[in-house]
């Protein structure tokens, strides 16, 4: 099974290497930071360092993460954060975040690659966050006993661990020195394949998005747009999550103020978007702010405003619902907004509690949508207390990021 899971490696890369020859974008990406990756650690190294290395396979669980590297940083400030990144994703986002000393590509999974990268960053510590299995890196920790722990785990009964040829799999999971994972259903699945290593500390996000109200930004000209407009922030939208959204926008009388910050955002997309929407609509890079008021919807043209957005709104739409997931909808929820999304939820333990405490609603047809914000825009005690059970909810499971660090706290003294 090893030699079949190497070879699998080896394909990835060999298919990875073919889009990038074709034009694909992010291949491309994925290639060219990985190029010399081991000659560019070893030149930014500095001798006698005492690292931690944490993974995050993308942004999100990048941000899942950072309540962690952050509180490091503040508690333990004599050790180096080692950042890593699978997805271009991810890293190309996140490559200058100054809570990390380091910020790298994951070489590729091999035995040689993983022997040299940990007889390079040589970490005292590793942190995977959530789903993360690399059989070669993690067997390699194992061989040099360095704990190596799983944060903000989730696990469920489709995953190949519990399955009757998951014995190799399984193996995998006894490499890591511990399990922090996010319910009490994770817990109950490993232990009933025999891991006692095990407690449920909850999600990490909601630190992360507990502290995202005291950092948002004032956006002026967000401001200005929205002034004395109840207001529909719609976040990380897809194609599928826009057709809908721009039915209801084109067919409803309501008086709203709209905001579209779209996942991609490519000219193309934007100006695809731009054209279905009867209302007057303009992007975020072109406005004026003397005349933002003149217009229906605002849509976002960069990235990095979106958790900042939630505090002009009223009601949140966040998108993924209709392919392969919803995106973060807790950083709206933060704010005390009531959160409406696609059908493809049930693997998010989040959307599922908030629609079942009253927080969140789910939408799969534009006649649900008409329904359910013409409802939330006009009844205003239904929205205020839908918005309210969002942000109890997020209040209310804060912590994680101290519980797993007290677990710990043992390996860094």
């Amino acid at each position: 099974m090893t030699t079949i899971y190497n070879f699998i490696i080896q394909c990835f890369n060999a298919l990875v290497n073919i889009l990038a020859f074709l034009g694909n974008a992010k291949a491309k990406q994925w290639r060219t930071g990985r190029k010399g990756i081991f000659d560019k650690i070893a030149a930014q190294l500095k001798p006698n360092e005492r690292r931690i290395w944490v993974h995050a396979a993308s942004l999100g669980e990048f941000e899942q993460g950072r309540p962690l590297i952050e509180m490091i940083r503040v508690q333990y400030p004599e050790f180096k954060i080692f950042l890593t990144f699978f997805s271009p994703s991810g890293y190309e986002i996140r490559k200058n975040y100054a809570g990390a000393d380091y910020i790298f590509y994951l070489p590729l999974d091999t035995p040689a690659n993983a022997a040299q990268f940990i007889d390079l960053i040589n970490p005292q510590l590793v942190l995977f966050i959530k789903y993360e299995f690399w059989y070669n890196y993690l067997l390699e920790l194992k061989k040099r006993n360095t704990p190596v722990y799983l944060c903000s785990a989730i696990f469920r009964d489709n995953q190949v661990f519990f399955a009757w040829y998951g014995a190799w799999f399984r193996r995998m999971l006894t490499y890591f020195t511990y399990f922090f994972v996010q319910n009490e259903s994770s817990m109950q699945k490993l232990q009933s394949v025999g891991f006692m290593n095990v407690e449920v500390t909850g999600d990490t996000r909601f630190d992360r998005v507990h502290a995202i109200v005291a950092q948002s930004l004032e956006i002026e000209a967000v401001r200005l747009f929205v002034e004395n407009r109840q207001c529909l922030v719609a976040g990380s939208t897809w194609q599928p999550d826009e057709e809908l959204l721009s039915r209801f926008i084109n067919e409803t009388d309501l008086p709203l103020a709209y905001i579209i910050a779209p996942h991609e955002i490519n000219s193309a997309h934007i100006e695809r978007l731009i054209n279905s929407i009867q209302k007057k609509t303009i992007r975020f890079s072109e406005h004026n702010s003397n005349l933002i008021t003149d217009y229906q919807v605002l849509i976002i043209d960069n990235i990095g405003m979106l958790s900042s957005l939630y505090r002009y709104g009223n009601v949140a739409y966040i998108g993924g619902g209709f392919g392969k997931g919803i995106h973060n909808i807790l950083e709206a929820a933060t704010f005390g907004l009531p959160v409406v999304f696609g059908p493809k939820f049930e693997k998010f333990q989040e959307a599922i509690d908030l629609i079942n405490a009253g927080g969140a609603f789910s939408v799969s047809n534009i006649e649900d949508i008409n329904t359910l914000l013409t409802k939330l825009f006009s009844n205003n005690n239904y929205r205020i207390e839908a918005g309210k059970t969002s942000q109890s909810y997020v209040n209310e499971n804060v912590g994680a990021t101290g519980k797993i660090l007290s677990k710990i706290e043992n390996i860094f003294e």
